[in-house]
């Protein structure tokens, strides 16, 4: 959170071979915990082909909580230019959209994908935080910033979380 407390824990299920052979590619579980331990999210990610002039393998992340529940998915849109993605509910309506700049690596700054409403708002922000060049070019480790209204549906937020790591795994 802002004070810098720990709030959720993620960990990815997935292969040994999926993670070596199909690299950011790779499909997977995603649990989030909170501090007891109990899981309050699974998010789930397909194998799927990525690329701008592959309109038919666009990428996507099913967001449930309670595991089980699906409360929203994360549809990547097909765009050669710019990182596009739409937040749906469960009842598969559009609620939110991101969209990033045109190039998704940047030295000495961060990258910002700006999230939407449905009507064309801006309520909020992804952005991959710029962390230095020895971490940058030393590690794999990223820092992520994230910001909406307090007043977005839980659900949504849960979804943008979801959102957050499709963008981490497709991008950086």
């Amino acid at each position: 959170n802002t004070l810098g407390q720990k709030v959720y824990f993620a960990g990815e299920e997935s292969g040994c071979c999926e993670r070596n052979c199909c690299g950011p590619l790779r499909p997977f579980d995603m649990k989030i915990v909170d501090n007891f331990g109990q899981q309050v999210i699974n998010l789930n990610r397909p194998l799927k082909c990525q690329g701008c002039c592959f309109p038919c393998c666009l990428q996507t992340m099913e967001i449930s909580a309670p595991p089980g529940t699906v409360i929203g998915v994360v549809e990547q849109e097909w765009s050669i230019l710019y990182p596009k993605f739409v937040v749906k509910n469960a009842s598969d309506e559009v609620i939110l959209r991101i969209e990033g700049p045109c190039f998704t690596c940047r030295c000495c700054a961060d990258v910002k994908f700006n999230v939407f409403s449905a009507s064309g708002t801006k309520i909020g922000r992804i952005s991959k935080q710029w962390t230095g060049i020895v971490k940058e070019s030393l590690t794999d480790a990223d820092n992520f910033g994230i910001s909406f209204p307090m007043d977005l549906d839980v659900k949504m937020k849960a979804s943008l979380l979801g959102a957050l790591f499709l963008i981490d795994m497709m991008y950086f």
